[in-house]
C-alpha cells in the first residue's frame, strides 16, 4: 500500500523563505535581516571540480539524467545502498561494460526512489534546482517523473541554460576547477582565448605525481617529464618538473593547490633521505610506509613552493579512498566507496609547521572528515599559526547540521577571521548555487543566535555575515 501511495501521490514544491532559519521568532527575524545582506552577494566558488570542457565548449547539457544523476556521487551511493545497481544508473563501467544508456529510465529510477533523500543535503540541492533554475512546482516522484523530465528536457535546449549564461544567471564571479600536472588545460587554453568574461581558473591537484599508490604513478612521472623536459629520474629533475608546472597552471589563472592525501602526516627529511627516499619510490616496489613517508615529505615539499610562488596550499585528508575493491575494479576511481577516517593533526602536522607555520607569506588551508578534531585539534593550531587557515565543513559534512557543528566547535578558539568562508567543493554544476545558499542560511542563523544571546550586536553580526560570504574567500584564495 505504501509503495502504491508514493507512485501516485502529487504534491506541490515549494521551497520556504525561512528554511534553516531558527524556530525562535527573535533569533528567526535576525536572521531574515541578515540574509538580506547576503542574499544576492555573487558567488566565488574557488574549489570544485566541475568540468571546464562545459565553460569552453558551451554546448547543451545532454539531458536531465547525464546532468543531475550519472555523475552525482551523493546522489548513486545512497541508491546503491538501498540495493540498486551502478549500471542500472548509468554509472560507466571501467571495463565499457553495458551500463543504462536510456536517461528517461534512469531518471525514472531514481524518481521512485527519491524519498530516500527525505533530510538529506541532496535533497535540498536538488529541489533547490528544480525550483529556482527550472521553475518546476511539483516534487519528484514516480508520478510527476515523466512530465519533470519532459520540462527539463525542454528547458535545457533553450540558449539560457546552456553553461555560460546559467554561469551568469547564478552570478558566478570566479569558479576553479581541479585539474592534475599532466594535464594540458586545453579546456582553460580556450576559454582564455574565447573572450567570454566568465571567470575559470585551474586549481593544481599533484596527486598523480606525488603518491607512489596513484595507478599508473611510474608512467606519470615519466609523462611529467616528457611535458616539462625535466629528468624526473633524478630528485632534483622531479621537484624542478613540478614547480615548473605549477608555473604553467599560474598562468592559466590557478592561485591554489589541492592535496588529496589519506592523512595529513608530513615530514621533513634532510636531503640525502630525500633522495633515497625517491630513488627507491621510482624503482617500485615501495612498501605502503614508505609510500606515506613519501607523500609526506611532498606536503613539506609543495609548502615550500607555495612559499616561493604564492599558490595558496589546501590539504584534503582523511578519507579512506575506494573502500570497496570490487566497485573500484569495476567503476575506478570517485565512485562513491570514499569513507571518512578518523584523522590526527597535531603530530602530523608539526615537521611542515615547524619549518614554515610561523610564516606570514604561506597560506595553508586544512579540512577535515574528522568532526572530533575541530576543537581539539584544528581550531587550537588555526588559532596560533599564521599561516593557518580552516576550511569549511567538507564534503560529507556540508550539510545543514555540518555547518553548524563547524561553527560551534570552531569559533570559540579560532574565531571567524581564521576561517574562510564557504567552498562548495562539487562536480555538479547546477547545485552550486543550492550550496551556497545553504552555507549563508546557516551562518545567518548561527550569528542570529550569537545576537539573540547578547554575545554580538547585529551591527557586527551584518559585518560577518558578509565577510563569511563573500570577503573571507577572496582573500583566502587570493582571487
Amino acid at each position: 500500500m505504501e509503495a502504491t501511495l508514493r507512485s501516485t501521490r502529487r504534491s506541490a514544491l515549494r521551497l520556504h523563505p525561512d528554511r534553516l532559519f531558527p524556530p525562535g521568532t527573535e533569533a528567526r527575524a535576525i536572521a531574515r535581516r541578515l540574509y538580506a545582506e547576503v542574499r544576492d552577494l555573487p558567488i566565488v566558488s574557488p574549489h570544485g571540480h566541475t568540468n571546464p570542457a562545459w565553460f569552453a565548449e558551451n554546448e547543451p547539457f545532454p539531458d536531465p539524467a547525464t546532468l543531475f544523476i550519472v555523475p552525482d556521487h551523493y546522489i548513486f551511493r545512497m541508491l546503491f545502498s538501498q540495493g540498486i545497481p551502478l549500471e542500472s544508473l548509468g554509472v560507466p563501467r571501467s571495463d565499457g561494460g553495458p551500463v543504462e544508456a536510456e536517461p528517461r529510465r534512469i531518471w525514472r529510477l531514481f524518481a521512485e526512489n527519491f524519498h530516500l533523500f527525505r533530510g538529506t543535503p541532496s535533497r535540498l540541492w536538488f529541489e533547490h534546482a528544480l525550483v529556482e533554475v527550472f521553475g518546476v512546482e511539483e516534487r519528484l516522484s514516480a508520478a510527476t517523473a515523466d512530465a519533470i523530465y519532459d520540462h527539463l528536457e525542454a528547458c535545457l535546449a533553450r540558449p539560457e541554460f546552456r553553461p555560460r549564461a546559467l554561469f551568469e544567471r547564478f552570478n558566478i564571479e570566479v569558479l576553479a576547477t581541479t585539474e592534475s600536472p599532466l594535464d594540458p588545460l586545453q579546456h582553460h587554453k580556450r576559454l582564455k582565448a574565447s573572450g567570454w568574461r566568465g571567470r575559470v581558473v585551474t586549481a593544481y591537484r599533484p596527486d598523480p605525481v606525488v603518491d607512489p599508490e596513484f595507478d599508473g604513478f611510474s608512467d606519470n612521472l615519466a609523462k611529467l617529464g616528457a611535458i616539462t623536459g625535466k629528468d624526473t629520474a633524478t630528485w632534483t629533475g622531479y621537484l624542478e618538473a613540478l614547480a615548473e608546472r605549477r608555473q604553467f597552471f599560474i598562468a592559466m589563472g590557478a592561485t591554489s593547490t589541492d592535496h588529496g592525501h589519506p592523512t595529513a602526516r608530513t615530514a621533513d627529511l634532510p636531503a640525502r633521505e630525500a633522495e633515497a627516499l625517491f630513488d627507491k619510490i621510482r624503482r617500485g616496489g615501495c612498501t605502503a610506509a614508505e609510500a606515506e613517508l613519501f607523500r609526506a615529505q611532498m606536503l613539506t615539499e609543495m609548502a615550500q613552493m607555495s612559499l616561493e610562488d604564492g599558490l595558496v596550499m589546501q590539504i584534503h585528508p582523511g578519507s579512506f579512498r575506494n573502500h570497496s575493491p570490487a566497485i573500484h575494479r569495476a567503476f575506478g576511481r570517485d565512485k562513491g566507496f570514499d569513507i571518512p577516517m578518523a584523522t590526527d593533526y597535531v603530530h602530523a602536522l608539526k615537521p611542515l609547521l615547524g619549518r614554515f607555520g610561523t610564516e606570514r607569506n604561506l597560506s595553508i588551508i586544512l579540512f577535515t572528515l574528522d568532526e572530533t578534531s575541530y576543537a581539539r585539534e584544528l581550531a587550537p593550531l588555526a588559532g596560533v599559526y599564521p599561516a593557518l587557515k580552516l576550511g569549511p565543513a567538507w564534503w560529507f559534512y556540508d550539510s545543514p547540521e555540518g555547518m553548524r557543528r563547524y561553527r560551534q566547535a570552531v569559533t570559540e578558539t579560532a574565531g571567524f577571521y581564521n576561517t574562510v568562508g564557504f567552498n562548495d567543493d562539487t562536480r555538479a554544476f547546477l547545485s552550486i548555487p543550492a550550496r551556497h545558499d545553504v552555507a549563508r542560511r546557516v551562518d545567518c542563523a548561527y550569528l542570529a543566535e550569537l545576537v539573540a544571546d547578547h554575545r554580538l550586536d547585529e551591527d557586527e553580526a551584518r559585518e560577518v555575515a558578509v565577510d563569511l560570504a563573500y570577503n573571507l574567500v577572496k582573500k583566502a584564495y587570493k582571487l
